[in-house]
């Protein structure tokens, strides 16, 4: 990310990533059913829940809009501190 965004800087392009963690999507619904399964990953996670799809889609668009305009290179974690080792 941040070798990519240092070469098409100069060109106005900015370039992050957005680096989601668990999120209850349609895709992950049926397995976070299973309050064992969801505990245990919960129990990873620094603010105790899964993700909500809003909230990596704003994120998303602060980070398109003109509010971080000045933001290239970067990687936001959109994890709910779930990128963390260890548990709480």
């Amino acid at each position: 990310t941040m070798g990519f965004a240092k070469d098409v800087a100069a060109e106005g392009i900015r370039v992050n990533a957005l680096r989601p963690g668990m999120v209850l999507t349609e895709m992950t619904e049926d397995r976070l059913q299973d309050e064992t399964f969801r505990a245990g990953i919960e129990s990873t996670i620094a603010m105790g829940r899964v993700g909500r799809v809003e909230e990596i889609a704003d994120a998303s668009l602060w980070l398109l809009s003109e509010e971080a305009s000045f933001i290239s290179g970067a990687r936001v974690d959109a994890s709910g501190g779930g990128f963390v080792f260890g548990k709480r």
